[in-house]
């Protein structure tokens, strides 16, 4: 398979939870076609706000791109997903930027930060105290924004860091705490795909941060512990609060 096929079923196996799941996977197997009125009738038999939505984008793309496939084979690639999906949940990875040594497996802030950034699909939230420098980063931004990801960038105001986001302009949000807000300085450094996958730690999203700084952080693969991260930092955007504003 190839296309948006495959990020389609990567998206369904993230979002339903494992009844619905089991639900689609179910109703795929015994599927001959795109048209197949078997889909209509998993519509039917569990109505939700935006599932309609969802079975029209999945049947759009395998007709386009793989019609000659069976249900079934998007049914296994659909359990696939989902399974691979429930063995990362939970999983975390030590990062670190500066000398590596032997004692423990670690993989490099840099090269984590752009895996993290290129695996969203919808939403990249990301914080910092300080950023320059990272041409790098901000080009993976930019790819992101052309493949149709929303990013919210949240940064301190006592420094210059919205100044490396300046060839983006208005493609992507920029936040700074609130003139006369309670907040004190914005001090995390966090990067957030959608509500799968999160990288959090020391390290600034400067150069020497990401390569030559002796920096520690942490990649989670956990939805639910991410999902309640990135709401923790969108309610703190969020106008009502008055904490932080656009800028």
């Amino acid at each position: 398979m190839r296309g948006r096929l495959p990020a389609l079923l990567s998206e369904l196996a993230e979002r339903l939870p494992a009844e619905r799941l089991a639900a689609w996977a179910a109703a795929l197997r015994t599927a001959e076609h795109p048209r197949d009125v078997v889909l209509d009738r998993l519509v039917e038999a569990a109505p939700a706000a935006g599932l309609a939505v969802e079975l029209r984008r999945l049947r759009r793309a395998w007709q386009e791109e793989a019609p000659e496939l069976p249900g079934a084979a998007l049914a296994l690639a659909l359990d696939t997903v989902a399974r691979t999906e429930m063995l990362n949940a939970g999983r975390s990875d030590l990062v670190v930027s500066g000398p590596t040594s032997p004692a423990i497996p670690v993989r490099l802030t840099r090269g984590i930060a752009i895996d993290v950034i290129r695996s969203a699909r919808q939403t990249l939230l990301i914080a910092s105290f300080a950023a320059y420098g990272i041409t790098d980063l901000v080009r993976e931004l930019g790819q992101a924004v052309q493949r149709g990801v929303l990013i919210d960038v949240l940064l301190d105001g006592s420094t210059a860091a919205a100044r490396p986001f300046a060839p983006l302009k208005d493609q992507i949000r920029v936040w700074h705490p609130a003139e006369g807000s309670s907040i004190g300085r914005l001090h995390a450094k966090i990067i957030a795909a959608d509500r799968h996958t999160a990288l959090l730690g020391s390290a600034n999203l400067t150069n020497r941060a990401l390569d030559e700084n002796v920096e520690v952080s942490v990649m989670l693969r956990d939805p639910h512990l991410v999902g309640r991260l990135v709401d923790h930092f969108r309610w703190l955007v969020n106008g009502s609060t008055g904490l932080l504003s656009p800028g």
